[in-house]
């Protein structure tokens, strides 16, 4: 092999080991985040939030990343018009003070090549308590229709609704309430 062609050949490698933090977008149409709990011991109610946005980074060789992710609070969604309401009221989650709840993740654990967990701060009605999200799937990929790189993950955490000043009827209707996320971004 001659020099420029090992010269190419290291300069690729090394390229390659210092690889850039990339970012990327939430897509609207595939980022939810789902919430359960309880219900005086009758049922697990699902409920959701339509409007998720924001963005994340992943350096995948310095095994870092970020999230910060916003959630529209009255874009709950119950199934039951008065129960939406129900659930954006002062009791609860008081959007009209409150219209915005966020997560910034700043420290990202992998297992392996993969990110496992993502630890951050949860501001809830105006509560910031810290929270780790454990990544249940998570997947990279060329994204075959946008023809963009594309990610999507799967992450859960559970929380009280008393630490952020939520806690009416409770422990009939449960304290604990287990938060999903399913989230699809492009990169930027």
């Amino acid at each position: 092999m001659n020099r420029f062609a090992m010269l190419l050949l290291l300069a690729g490698a090394t390229g390659a080991a210092q690889a850039a933090p990339e970012t990327y977008v939430t897509d609207a149409n595939h980022t939810y985040a789902r919430f359960s709990y309880t219900h005086m011991g009758y049922s697990t109610q699902v409920s959701r939030f339509d409007n998720v946005s924001g963005k994340f980074m992943l350096d995948r060789a310095a095994k870092s990343g970020a999230a910060d992710i916003t959630i529209d609070t009255a874009s709950v969604s119950t199934g039951s018009k008065m129960f939406n309401e129900h659930i954006q009221g002062e009791d609860f989650l008081d959007t009209q003070k409150f219209p915005k709840a966020t997560f910034k993740g700043n420290k990202v654990e992998f297992n392996g090549d993969q990110p496992a967990k993502i630890s951050g701060e949860l501001t809830l009605k105006g509560i910031t308590k810290p929270l780790t999200l454990t990544i249940t799937n998570f997947h990279c990929a060329m994204h075959p229709m946008k023809k963009v790189d594309a990610c999507g993950a799967d992450a859960t955490a559970t929380v009280k609704r008393t630490d952020f000043n939520m806690g009416k009827y409770a422990p009939n209707v449960s304290d604990e309430v287990t938060i999903n996320i399913s989230m699809e971004a492009s990169k930027e």
